[in-house]
C-alpha cells in the first residue's frame, strides 16, 4: 500500500503518550504509518488518533476523513476549535470496566476506612485510629449508570455498601436504589457520604460538581471524579473543602491534561490527584482498533464505535 494512503497522524499535548502510541502502532499495527503533526507525511493522513489535540492541529490536516479518539470519551476534542465536522470514533477496551471497578473499589475503601485521615495523621506523627464502620453504614452515590457506572454500583452493592445511583433515564439494578432525571437528583444526593461521578460530559452535566451538589451531601462527604474535568467547579470544590462540607476529593480527570505543574489543584488541601489512570485502553488495543477502523474506512465498511457529537459520547 502506498505510504501516502496508510498514514495515521497522532495528535496530543502529552509528548510521552505520543511516543508510547508510536511504539504500539509499530508493534501492533505495522501496516499503518503513525506519524506526528510535524512530520511532512501528516498532510496525507486520512485518520487522526487524538487525545487532547493542540488547538489548530486537526484543521491543518487537509485529507482527514475520520477522527479517532484514543479513549472512550470524545469531549477532549473540544480543546481544538479547528476540529472539522467528520465522523468520530472512540476506543472501547474490554478491560476498561475491570480497571475502573478496581480503581473505584480502592477509592471507596480509602474513604470508608479513613485511610485519607490516617495518611494525614502520619505527616503529623499522630497516632489516632479512625472509627471502623460496617460497609452497610456507608452511603455511596454513583452518578451515571451506563455500562461502567452500573458495573461499579453492582460491585459495591455486592460488597455490602449502601449504594444509590442516578442517571438521566430510569435504571433497575438489584441491590441499588436508583433515581432518574432532574427531579431525582436532589433526593439521590441527600445524605451521600461518598459521591462517585461517572457521567458523560454534556451541556447538561458540565459543572454539575459544584456548590448545589456539594451542599446536598452529608457533612464531611468525599468526592471521586472519574467522569471529566469539565464536570467540576474548582472554585466551589475549594470552598467546600475549606468549610468542611467536603473532607476530601480524589480527582482523576482534568480539563487540561497533563495537569499543568503550576495548577492550584496540586497543592489544594484535601485533594488527591491521579494522572487519568482509573482505567485506560492499552496502547496496543488503541493501535488495533484504529487500524481496524482504518481498514473499514478504505473498504467502505461501517466504522466501529462511532460517537454522536451532539450527545458528546
Amino acid at each position: 500500500m502506498n505510504a501516502d494512503i496508510n498514514t495515521v497522524v497522532l495528535l496530543s499535548r502529552d509528548t510521552l503518550l505520543l511516543k508510547q502510541l508510536q511504539a504500539a502502532f509499530a508493534r501492533s499495527a505495522p501496516q499503518l504509518t503513525a506519524v506526528l503533526a510535524d512530520d511532512s507525511r501528516a498532510a496525507h493522513a486520512q485518520m487522526a488518533a487524538c487525545w487532547f489535540p493542540l488547538p489548530g492541529s486537526l484543521g491543518a490536516l487537509p485529507n482527514l476523513q475520520v477522527i479517532h479518539s484514543v479513549a472512550a470519551g470524545i469531549d477532549h476534542l473540544d480543546h481544538d476549535p479547528s476540529c472539522p465536522d467528520l465522523p468520530i470514533c472512540r476506543v472501547v477496551d474490554p478491560g476498561h470496566r475491570q480497571g475502573m471497578t478496581e480503581y473505584v473499589r480502592w477509592a471507596v475503601i480509602h474513604y470508608h476506612r479513613g485511610f485519607d485521615q490516617v495518611l494525614s495523621h502520619q505527616r503529623e506523627q499522630r497516632w489516632e485510629r479512625p472509627l471502623q464502620r460496617a460497609a452497610g453504614q456507608f452511603k455511596v452515590g454513583v452518578m451515571g449508570l451506563g455500562s461502567l457506572g452500573s458495573a461499579i454500583a453492582l460491585d459495591l452493592a455486592a460488597a455490602g455498601y449502601d449504594v444509590r445511583g442516578w442517571a438521566r433515564r430510569s435504571k433497575d439494578l438489584p441491590g441499588v436504589r436508583t433515581f432518574a432525571g432532574a427531579d431525582g437528583l436532589n433526593p439521590f444526593l441527600d445524605g451521600v457520604e461518598l459521591l462517585i461521578n461517572l457521567l458523560p460530559l454534556t451541556s447538561e452535566t458540565r459543572g454539575i460538581l459544584g456548590r448545589a451538589t456539594f451542599d446536598r451531601l452529608a457533612n464531611g462527604a468525599a468526592l471521586v471524579n472519574c467522569g471529566r474535568g469539565g464536570h467540576l467547579n474548582i472554585d466551589d470544590l475549594e470552598q467546600a473543602l475549606a468549610r468542611g462540607q467536603l473532607r476530601g476529593a480524589l480527582l482523576d480527570v482534568f480539563e487540561q491534561e497533563p495537569l499543568p505543574v503550576d495548577h492550584r489543584l496540586w497543592s489544594m488541601p484535601g485533594v488527591t490527584i491521579t494522572p487519568h489512570m482509573a482505567s485506560a485502553a492499552s496502547h496496543d488495543c488503541i493501535a488495533e482498533q484504529v487500524a481496524e477502523n482504518f481498514r473499514r474506512l478504505n473498504s467502505g465498511e461501517p466504522l466501529l464505535n462511532c460517537a454522536d457529537r451532539l450527545l458528546g459520547y
